[in-house]
């Protein structure tokens, strides 16, 4: 099965466990003619009645654009949130990007029944703490991180999708091809790989990789199948203060007063199995 596959077999053994909340709402990022900082308009959050959230990138394609002209029309309210996770599998655009959403809120609810708290995250580039002469690899620019990077004196690759951020830039390279990651220790990927259904075809270049770091604020899901697959640490977004974060969300704020940086590194993690024992 792929990664998708697995996700949703996972959350189905869960709801067997007893009823699961449905989805109360879905939350998205404010209009605006110029983009907002940092990734505050690139993300929505679907909301359980239990107060649980899942978030989920909105700018493939047209798909933001597309839930704007339906807001509040998706007929979601109320709606069996399992239903709408298997959109995840089998649904493609808007409803793949909210099957996701949903999956994660879900998993967000699969968590606090098991009372599972993930570790709070040590650093911004997934713990992958660069040396000199390294060659790290970037999948996704995250303009932020490149800094710290090239300061330890490592090398970095960054592979992209969009033709106009490729060439060589100060101090490192972006390129459109992912040949290139061979050959590189360490890896530090979007999650959006989640999401266009790349995860498999990127692994296959990172082969070379002993550390395989997925993070944004979109890695809710739950990570086993992506320890399987070699991964050794997801990074993403744990809300404590979930009408603080929708507030923020809306309204394109800083959203950090209201949730933390998590961390699960495979080697700390439970496992599916037992989390499922406690619930």
């Amino acid at each position: 099965m792929n990664f998708a596959e697995t996700y949703l077999a996972q959350l189905e053994r869960f709801a067997a466990r007893g009823s699961l909340p449905r989805v109360r709402a879905l939350h998205l990022p404010p209009a605006a003619d110029t983009p907002l900082p940092g990734d505050r308009g690139e993300f929505c959050a679907l909301e359980l009645d239990d107060g649980s959230l899942g978030l989920s990138y909105v700018l493939l394609d047209d798909t933001l654009a597309r839930m704007r002209e339906g807001e509040g029309g998706f007929s979601l309210v109320g709606a069996d949130a399992l239903d709408l996770a298997r959109a995840y599998v089998s649904g493609s655009g808007i409803l793949r990007t909210l099957g996701f959403a949903a999956a994660n809120a879900l998993t967000r609810c699969f968590f606090d029944r098991a009372g599972y708290r993930p570790d709070t995250s040590a650093d911004s580039i997934g713990g992958l703490d660069p040396q000199p002469g390294e060659r790290i690899g970037m999948i996704g620019l995250f303009t932020p991180l490149i800094g710290r990077i090239l300061k330890s004196g490592a090398q970095l690759t960054v592979v992209e999708l969009k033709a106009d951020l490729a060439g060589d830039k100060d101090g490192y390279r972006v390129t459109l091809d992912p040949a290139e990651l061979a050959g590189c220790g360490k890896v530090l990927s979007t999650s959006t790989l989640l999401l266009n259904d790349t995860l498999d075809h990127m692994l296959g270049f990172c082969r070379d990789a002993r550390w395989f770091a997925m993070i944004g604020p979109s890695a809710g899901c739950l990570p086993d199948a992506l320890f399987a697959r070699g991964v050794t640490l997801v990074g993403g977004t744990w809300v404590h203060d979930r009408e603080g974060f929708v507030d923020a969300l809306r309204s394109g704020r800083e959203r950090g007063d209201h949730a933390r940086k998590c961390a699960i590194a495979a080697d700390a993690y439970p496992g599916f199995e037992t989390l499922l024992a406690r619930v």
